[in-house]
């Protein structure tokens, strides 16, 4: 005889999964998880390395910064060497513009 039950299909797939299915189950929700984490990887990787280009940039502005001021050191450096070397060994003098009177050494 057959019965009039009736039974409504999420119920009868549901019932199947859990009692025949569980290991299809369980690798369809570690494909789902391994999913997600492939994709949040990779938009973490993304922002990483727009992170690194940035502070690639940053390091080249400061390098050529340090340059710029190791030349503007040197050049600084040249002129402060001239001016000791004429008050030592030929000993001048700094000359005041605003003096009137003008010395002259015979």
């Amino acid at each position: 005889m057959i019965g009039n039950e009736r039974h409504s299909l999420p119920g009868v797939i549901g019932g199947d999964l859990i009692r025949h299915g569980k290991i299809p189950v369980l690798v369809f929700i570690a494909v789902l998880v391994s999913a997600l984490m492939v994709v949040t990887t990779a938009h973490k990787t993304r922002l990483l390395t727009a992170q690194r280009e940035q502070l690639v940039l940053e390091r080249d502005a400061l390098d050529i910064e340090w340059r710029n001021l190791i030349l503007e050191e040197n050049a600084l450096g040249d002129h402060s060497r001239v001016e000791r070397i004429a008050t030592e060994k030929i000993q001048m003098q700094h000359v005041d513009p605003s003096q009137e009177n003008i010395v002259v050494h015979n």
